[in-house]
Parts: C-alpha cells; sequence; structure tokens
C-alpha cells in the first residue's frame, strides 16, 4: 500500500480526489485530508506518509513553501494545480509530477504508477533546492535539470550542457565529461530550455549557444563547439543562428 495525505485548501477538491483515490488507485491508502497547510506540515512529520498530493495554489502557505518548510523528505509528491506554466515548467525541469485540476482518471492512475514503480526512491533535499532554485528565476532561466537514471536521479547544470541530440523519442543529453539519455523528445527538452541559451541548429540537434567556438561555411554549415563537437546547421536555421549568436 501507498500511504497517502492530500493536502488542498478547498475541502471538495480533498474530497472529490479521495473518491477518485478509492475508485482508481485502490493501492493508495490515505491517511489524512488537510485544508491548512500548517496542519499539514504537522500531520506529514508525525504520521510519515509514502506519498503526498499537494495543492500548489493556496493562502498564507503555498504547496512550494510548505514542502520547504520541511526538513527531511522521505516521501514523494505529486503537485495539484491549476494551469500555471511557470510552474509547471520548473517542475518538469526539477523531474517532479503533477496533476491539472480537473483530475483525470487515467492521469490520476499514471501518476500513482510512476510512484510504484520508483521502488522508494523518494525525494532528496538536493531534489527540492533545486526545484525552489528554479521557481525563483521568474525569467524560467533554470540553474539545472533532473534527469531519471536507474539509480534515483542526476542533477546537471544547464550551463554545462553543450549541446542536445535526438534519438527517436529520446535525447542524449552531452556534456563535457558525459552524455545522459532522457525518455523525452527533443522538442520536449527545447520547450524546457526555451528562455535558456540553446538554439535549435538541426532537427536533431539542440545547442548551446554559449559553447559555439567557431562556424565553418557550407550549404548550413557546422558548429565547431568548445569541446571539439561538429554540429549540424540545417540551410534553413543558417540565418536564425547567425542573428541570434550576434545578438546574444
Amino acid at each position: 500500500m501507498i500511504r497517502a495525505i492530500i493536502v488542498d485548501d478547498e475541502r471538495e477538491s480533498l474530497e472529490v480526489l479521495k473518491l477518485d483515490l478509492q475508485e482508481y488507485c485502490p493501492q493508495v491508502e490515505v491517511l489524512a485530508m488537510c485544508n491548512d497547510p500548517y496542519d499539514a506540515i504537522e500531520k506529514i512529520k508525525r504520521l510519515n506518509p509514502d506519498l503526498i498530493f499537494l495543492d500548489i495554489e493556496m493562502p498564507g502557505l503555498n504547496g512550494f513553501d510548505l514542502l520547504d518548510r520541511l526538513n527531511h523528505y522521505d516521501f514523494d509528491v505529486i503537485f495539484v494545480t491549476a494551469y500555471d506554466e511557470f510552474a509547471i515548467k520548473a517542475i518538469k525541469v526539477s523531474a517532479m509530477d503533477y496533476l491539472l485540476k480537473p483530475i483525470d482518471e487515467e492521469e490520476l492512475m499514471d501518476a500513482v504508477h510512476k510512484v510504484e514503480e520508483k521502488q522508494n526512491r523518494y525525494l532528496s533535499k538536493e531534489h527540492v533546492e533545486i526545484l525552489m532554485t528554479n521557481l525563483k528565476d521568474t525569467e524560467g532561466r533554470f540553474a539545472k535539470l533532473a534527469i531519471p537514471s536507474l539509480e534515483g536521479l542526476d542533477f546537471i547544470l544547464i550551463d554545462d550542457i553543450l549541446y542536445c541530440k535526438a534519438d527517436g523519442n529520446y535525447t542524449i543529453i552531452h556534456t563535457k565529461d558525459e552524455k545522459f539519455i532522457i525518455s523525452k523528445t527533443l522538442k520536449m527538452i527545447e520547450h524546457l530550455l526555451e528562455n535558456a541559451p540553446f538554439f535549435r541548429t538541426h532537427q536533431s540537434y539542440l545547442v548551446n549557444v554559449n559553447h559555439i567556438r567557431k562556424y565553418l561555411r557550407g550549404v548550413g554549415g557546422e558548429l565547431i563547439l568548445s569541446d571539439g563537437s561538429n554540429i549540424q546547421v540545417a540551410r534553413a536555421r543558417k540565418e536564425a543562428l547567425m542573428k541570434r549568436i550576434y545578438h546574444q
């Protein structure tokens, strides 16, 4: 069983989610429902849940602030929110999960299934710190990207990423010393990093422009990066690339 606490300032939302869990996710036992974030902090510390369904928009203390006030994290979190593009992007970059209100039953089952698959790999202090740091940058220039791995999560500085390469429904992220494979398309990665200094040079490549060292002329041309990598530039992207380089 997954022992859970639901935190939401709206009583109706608490009841609806509890009923949905009973019907669609019987493996989840609801230990408590809290409509006050300070009461939720006390119950989380006392009841030691495996999972928290955490509303983001709450008066007095929002979900992110609540999480930041806890000293240790031996549980997982699924954020629950009305649409907030910036907050959702920060959650995604931090490799955390969320549900949009009104909650879709299939998405709820999928989110709970992901928790089961993690095999007791809960949040880490660094994980929460990265989320809070990313949230503080209201322009969306996130500092770190969290990447799921077999052991848990790898946290990489976005400035250290040289380029990302498409590989079907996966993306290979290259840094100077390592490469990481993530189960997201290059288009999804491009969206997450849209406010960072990255440029889509080709359908297969997303490049950190701060690591460009040389441009070689050609039909589209090639880029030489700081580690010596050669990256193709599509002819249709050449003009936009030149503008980006000269005006960054």
